[in-house]
């Protein structure tokens, strides 16, 4: 009989926490009150709290590392669905009085820094310190981190030790670009970029355009295109998912997926040749909202055997499918328990709630107090699970895409006949949202019963009235339309 590994749950004393946005911020405060610890702090790399939602003047001479937000942009969560438990819920932006109720990104990031307030004061949050190597030591005696710390005076390199750490950090730093021929020529020549350095439309004042995607960002590049480009083409995959609302435009024509990407060395133009036979010509710039790839390429862990271990990455580009893998739950390293990571998963209805409840999730969990399994197998299952789950969906909707002739696309509207399956993913949460967050919740309020009453709630009224958030968003978006005077 095959032994079975022993894992034991973590109890960690002193903890790091890396990157300042949401996930960051909430973990920390509730590691540093709910949890025993006796040391918990977080490091950001950049000059202040927020994450994407700080978006600074990207000027200085210490390293920068751009925000993906781009100035104007609005929120698609209301303000009730981005309040953390045991503090002042979202203010109502100014601008609900005027049919817009959604925030702006000035304030998320004002919620974002009160919240962090009483840390920063404390000390527990260390700003301009870039963590650039996480190291798993042997015999699960804790993790070295390799950092930098950024000040008016020379860059200064630290090292130091902890029990345990949390990832608390995204995914924009690494891009996804679709594997279409000829991209690699246009982006070695500067002539395609993604959504992640989008900053608005200038520059682009009669330009002929193409948008690859039609999520947020796809579409709000489109959208803030088509009063100023000479032409702006949207290339869509499939049809829109109801999470990421848009209006028709009539300066905005949407076309298939494209097949091939040319230069025109004469003319210094693109051609797109699409996936249903016709050629877009004449393209001064392709531009990408085709999302980010989850890959904390910094951690290393341990691997090998016990013998002979050597220090591998955690994540690599041949990792299939993309994702953090080996993780209990979306949040705990199988492997080694005193590794967690908050924000893996997607939630397009509750990112900021539920990032406020795996993180209490863990703080009660490394403190002993919510017991999880103790065998890697076991450790494993989730993983295992969801990813059946998502294959078999994913399988489905091939067979449904074959039965309505795919590949092809709707005429006149550019669109695939299917439902968006690049969202039926291991890291999109989507309908598995509400049981995922709402056992994490269980977890915790048998263990803090005290809890409950702060602890944001899932249930079926509640991913209701969550959804609803998607026709309002509309409605704004079509209010806004009527006082600007847009055309269709």
């Amino acid at each position: 009989m095959q032994d079975i590994e022993y894992i034991s749950n973590a109890r960690p004393k002193r903890i790091l926490i890396i990157g300042g946005g949401a996930s960051g911020l909430v973990t920390l405060r509730n590691l540093r009150e709910r949890g025993n610890f006796d040391e918990v702090q977080l490091v950001e790399r950049r000059d202040d709290v927020g994450g994407v939602w700080y978006l600074d003047d990207e000027t200085g001479e210490a390293p920068r590392w751009p925000s993906p937000a781009y100035p104007g942009l609005i929120g698609n969560v209301l303000p009730e669905f981005l309040s953390f438990s045991a503090f002042p819920p979202f203010p109502e932006p100014p601008s609900t009085a005027t049919g817009q109720p959604f925030p702006s990104l000035a304030e998320t990031h004002a919620y974002l820094r009160a919240f962090a307030a009483p840390h920063l004061s404390s000390g527990a949050i260390r700003l301009n310190t870039e963590v650039q190597v996480v190291e798993e030591l042997p015999a699960r005696a804790g993790w070295r981190v390799r950092m930098q710390r950024y000040s008016a005076a020379e860059p200064e390199a630290l090292e130091e030790m902890w029990d345990a750490v949390v990832i608390a950090v995204a995914c924009y730093d690494h891009p996804v670009f679709p594997p279409t021929p000829g991209l690699a020529r246009l982006r070695e020549l500067g002539r395609a970029h993604h959504a992640q350095g989008w900053r608005g439309p200038a520059g682009y004042e009669r330009k002929r355009v193409l948008v690859i995607g039609n999520a947020n960002s796809g579409n709000d590049i489109a959208a803030q295109l088509a009063p100023v480009a000479g032409a702006v083409y949207q290339s869509v995959r499939r049809p829109n998912f109801p999470g990421f609302p848009s209006l028709p435009d009539a300066r905005v024509a949407r076309v298939a997926p494209v097949a091939e990407y040319t230069v025109d060395t004469s003319a210094h133009t693109i051609d797109a040749r699409l996936a249903d036979g016709r050629t877009l010509h004449g393209l001064d710039a392709v531009l990408f909202g085709t999302g980010y790839h989850p890959f904390p390429d910094f951690v290393r862990v341990l691997a090998g055997g016990r013998d002979a271990p050597t220090l591998e990455p955690l994540v690599s580009h041949d990792t299939a499918p993309p994702r953090v893998p080996h993780l209990h739950r979306y949040t705990l390293y199988a492997r080694n328990p005193a590794l967690a990571f908050i924000g893996t998963a997607f939630a397009s209805y509750t990112p900021f709630p539920l990032a406020d409840v795996c993180s209490a999730w863990l703080a009660l969990a490394w403190a002993g107090e919510i017991a999880y399994p103790t065998t890697l197998p076991r450790l494993l299952e989730f993983e295992a699970e969801r990813l059946a789950a998502v294959g078999a969906a994913r399988r489905e909707m091939e067979v449904a895409a074959a039965g309505a002739g795919e590949p092809g696309t709707d005429e006149g509207t550019g669109q695939g006949k299917t439902e968006a399956s690049a969202l039926v993913a291991y890291g999109v949460l989507g309908p598995f949202e509400e049981a995922y967050a709402s056992a994490l919740r269980a977890d915790v309020v048998q263990a803090r019963p005290e809890l409950d009453a702060v602890l944001p709630v899932w249930s079926a009224e509640r991913t209701a009235a969550r959804e609803a958030m998607f026709g309002a968003k509309r409605a704004a978006l079509e209010l806004a339309r009527e006082r600007e005077g847009g055309r269709e």
